[in-house]
């Protein structure tokens, strides 16, 4: 599919990278070309593999002077279709910039290519005694560059915040050819507009990140995992207010229903080690003197906050408690067809949310089963709508547009996100507006056309 290109750019490309960083295979056209969704048919041109980020620039200048799209492309483990390819774009893919920098233990920083493996990260700053703690399920294939350009999210939220927060400095190519140096390893910088944050989070359509300074933490000490069972969303956040005031530090609070646990064993086959219940909490907390643990679990019980309760009492036992939460969207694609919604309410907002969801389906889709999960803790919920059996999948996928809208009111209405961890890319665009009003849309508009005043960057995503 290069001859899709324009010849004089087909020439360009081979003079600027090797035969072996180019590929026009049919396979890995589509594998490159799509991104978790598998929502659109990937149709790229061709798939380039920088090595440096005076590569990327220069495969971005060359893309700006031929009018040839381009979309960048990490570990391409998102659910917005961000990173889809589908308009014969040529895929610029950074997974051969996985280069570590050493690591800064007294300024606890460290300089990482974008296509650095999250996981990876973390073994190479744990040997410090150090982390970056940005953590999720999808850890040991997504990419740092990704990361960023998503801000992405994940279980430890409620303790880290989100990735802007872990990001010194950045290094950023733009179609001009230019290679910007955002910020270094400096703590403080009070020189102006801080040009770091209008590219994290914007997945791809301003510039291109090559390169980061990731700020690092302490490897957090010894954990408890705790997995509760309640009769309802009141319940989970009855045990949120007491989590809040006990005595250890919150690393992750996450739910899941008895639908999701359903899903859960029909595929693996696992059982929570406590009774059934309507909701689970899985709580995990850096480790606490066990005599005042112990006073909050009994206090817990006593009061009638939770029906039933475990504890993991090693290693072995805390990750397979894990693995009830972990495994969830797994089981649900693999039992079903799911359609995704990744939303973000307050967290004083979330019983009230889920009640009307709740209410709507049962009034406006009968037989339509609900699937939640998520980062109770930060206000991220996963509404997950089942495909019922006896319904085709093309009028399933036709009423859940008209669902989305309907979910997305009620986002609007108790003044949430419809968007809290997986960004905009393709699938959210035209409910932008449920979240950002006219005049940041417009903004958000002017702000590509100076960056990217011809429009190659990651075309078609984001911006309605």
């Amino acid at each position: 599919m290069l001859s899709a290109l324009p010849s004089s750019f087909q020439q360009a490309l081979r003079d600027c990278l090797s035969p072996a960083q180019v590929t026009v295979e049919p396979d890995e056209l589509q594998t490159y070309g799509r991104d978790w969704t598998r929502v659109h048919t990937p149709a790229p041109s061709a798939v380039a593999f920088p090595r440096s980020a005076e590569e990327v620039a220069a495969v971005l200048k060359l893309c700006a002077e031929h009018d040839v799209a381009v979309v960048p492309s990490g570990g391409r483990t998102g659910l917005a279709g961000g990173a889809v390819a589908k308009d014969g774009e040529l895929v610029l893919s950074l997974e051969r910039m996985r280069h570590l920098g050493e690591v800064d233990e007294l300024g606890a920083t460290v300089r990482v290519g974008a296509g650095a493996i999250t996981e990876a990260v973390h073994h190479h700053c744990e040997a410090k005694g150090l982390t970056w703690p940005v953590d999720f399920a999808s850890k040991g294939s997504s990419q740092v560059g990704g990361n960023i350009a998503t801000n992405a999210g994940g279980v430890r939220v409620i303790r880290y915040g989100l990735t802007r927060q872990w990001v010194m400095g950045l290094q950023v190519a733009l179609p001009t050819g230019e290679l910007l140096e955002l910020g270094g390893a400096l703590e403080k910088d009070n020189t102006g507009t801080d040009l770091r944050q209008l590219f994290i989070g914007s997945e791809g359509i301003y510039g291109i990140v090559t390169a980061a300074t990731l700020k690092l933490t302490r490897v957090r000490g010894a954990t408890s995992v705790f997995l509760f069972g309640v009769d309802d969303l009141d319940g989970v956040l009855q045990v949120f207010r007491r989590a809040r005031r006990g005595p250890f530090v919150i690393e992750a609070f996450e739910m899941f229903t008895q639908r999701c646990m359903d899903r859960l064993e029909r595929h693996r086959g696992l059982t929570p080690p406590i009774e059934a219940c309507s909701h689970y909490v899985l709580l995990e907390v850096e480790a606490p003197d066990e005599a005042t643990r112990d006073e909050w679990l009994t206090a817990l019980f006593e009061d009638g906050i939770v029906s039933d309760g475990t504890m993991g009492q090693d290693v072995s036992q805390a990750a397979a408690l894990w693995q009830l939460r972990e495994g969830i969207s797994e089981s649900l694609s693999a039992t079903g067809l799911p359609h995704k919604n990744d939303v973000a309410l307050p967290i004083a907002r979330l019983e009230a949310f889920t009640q009307e969801l709740e209410r709507l389906f049962a009034e406006q889709y009968p037989g339509w089963e609900i699937c939640l999960f998520g980062h109770i803790g930060d206000g991220n919920l996963h509404v997950n709508v089942m495909k019922p059996d006896d319904m085709p999948k093309d009028v399933f996928l036709d009423k859940t547009h008209e669902a989305d809208r309907h979910i997305f009111e009620l986002v609007q209405g108790h003044g949430g996100s419809i968007s809290a961890e997986h960004g905009i890319g393709l699938l959210k665009k035209p409910w932008l507006h449920y979240t950002r009003s006219e005049a940041q849309i417009a903004l958000m508009k002017r702000m590509k056309s100076m960056f990217d005043p011809k429009g190659i960057l990651n075309p078609g995503k984001v911006l309605p």
